[in-house]
């Protein structure tokens, strides 16, 4: 059996009704429509409500927001520092090895383990990562972010300054 030689069921489909042809059969003069009224006259669009604000103008467009103050980090993980070979860890030199991009903000994960004391600055740590490179014998320097704090000011602080 072919595609081709595919039927419906024998009285499983019928012919469309042809509305509109004289009076003479069902469906002549208004044919169907009733009288008068818009629903008698040409065409509506679609999802129109009778003037009426529609339902797609009436939803939201997009969900959710995009929140101004978020700071997006790169991730390196304890690991990759111990291979890299560098003593003195920066965002500079994370660049000059290829590890970061340039200008990026870049955060210390706790994935690995380190296998000797490195003195590593950087934007943001994790506790464990943290904790790792300190007692491995290392440093940790937290760099302050290039634009400060953007957040504004909590509500309600005007009231404690009474």
């Amino acid at each position: 059996m072919k595609v081709h030689d595919l039927k419906p069921a024998p009285g499983s489909t019928r012919r469309r009704k042809r509305v509109g042809r004289g009076i003479a059969g069902k469906g002549g003069k208004t044919a169907g429509r009733g009288t008068k009224g818009q629903g008698a006259r040409d065409t509506i669009p679609v999802g129109f409500e009778g003037g009426q604000l529609p339902l797609h103008m009436r939803v939201p467009k997009l969900k959710g927001f995009k929140n101004p103050f978020r700071v997006e980090y790169q991730a390196l993980n304890l690991d990759v520092l111990d291979q890299s070979g560098l003593d003195e860890v920066t965002p500079e030199t994370l660049h000059a090895k290829g590890l970061t991009h340039k200008g990026a903000l870049v955060k210390v994960l706790g994935r690995g383990e380190l296998t000797r004391a490195l003195h590593v600055k950087a934007h943001a740590f994790s506790r464990t990562a943290e904790a790792a490179i300190t007692t491995a014998g290392g440093t940790v320097e937290v760099l302050p972010l290039p634009w400060g704090d953007r957040r504004p000011p909590a509500k309600g602080n005007h009231l404690t300054n009474r």
